[in-house]
């Protein structure tokens, strides 16, 4: 659904201004991913600042999609547009090494329940996340490694949903990221992955 007003109109405007409508991905164009992305967050409850990175998380490029459509020294601009908040999370997302950061995830002790509201880190629990600009490892804290869990799981869920053949080959590992996740994620996202790749 494109927006028709306030931050979220003038950030598709600009992605759109910067070619994301152009550019090829799973489903359609980077665009309507994005788009996806972005709705797919907002039925999960997901609060305006998150539901505004899930629309431009792709704008600095990321660890697995190349292209850029914007580079990360002109911050400032997506910043002027949505906001410090939902800016910031972009940058997070934009900047993680996967390989090296997803490798570092334990597994979930069966049993282990989401914490959709916990204003700390889940007990005995960190995300050590790598960054692929600096090159450096920091531990992000609650509320930003709750954002990148939810953007995570709505991100590559969505390109599960509209490529089979992505679906295929990764949704079993897919499935294990997010158990691996699964702290960090809302009920609602726990609840999606487990309906759209539990079967995987």
């Amino acid at each position: 659904m494109t927006p028709t007003d306030g931050p979220a109109h003038a950030a598709h405007r600009l992605l759109t201004d910067l070619g994301a409508g152009r550019l090829d991905h799973p489903g359609g164009t980077l665009l309507a991913h994005l788009g996806r992305v972005r709705d797919r967050l907002d039925q999960w409850g997901a609060r305006p600042a998150l539901r505004l990175a899930g629309l431009c998380h792709a704008t600095y490029g990321t660890g697995g999609f190349a292209p850029v459509l914007l580079p990360p020294a002109d911050r400032r601009r997506l910043r002027d547009v949505i906001g410090t908040e939902a800016e910031a999370i972009v940058f997070l997302y934009a900047s993680c090494d996967r390989q090296a950061t997803y490798a570092s995830l334990t597994t979930t002790p069966t049993g282990e329940s989401a914490a959709p509201d916990r204003r700390t880190a889940p007990t005995g629990r960190t995300i050590r996340f790598h960054d692929r600009f600096t090159g450096r490892t920091g531990i992000p804290g609650p509320r930003r490694s709750r954002d990148f869990a939810e953007l995570t799981a709505a991100n590559e869920l969505d390109i599960a949903c509209v490529d089979g053949a992505f679906r295929e080959r990764w949704g079993a590992d897919l499935m294990g990221l997010f158990t691996r996740l699964r702290p960090w994620l809302t009920d609602a996202a726990w609840q999606a992955c487990e309906r759209e790749l539990g079967g995987v």
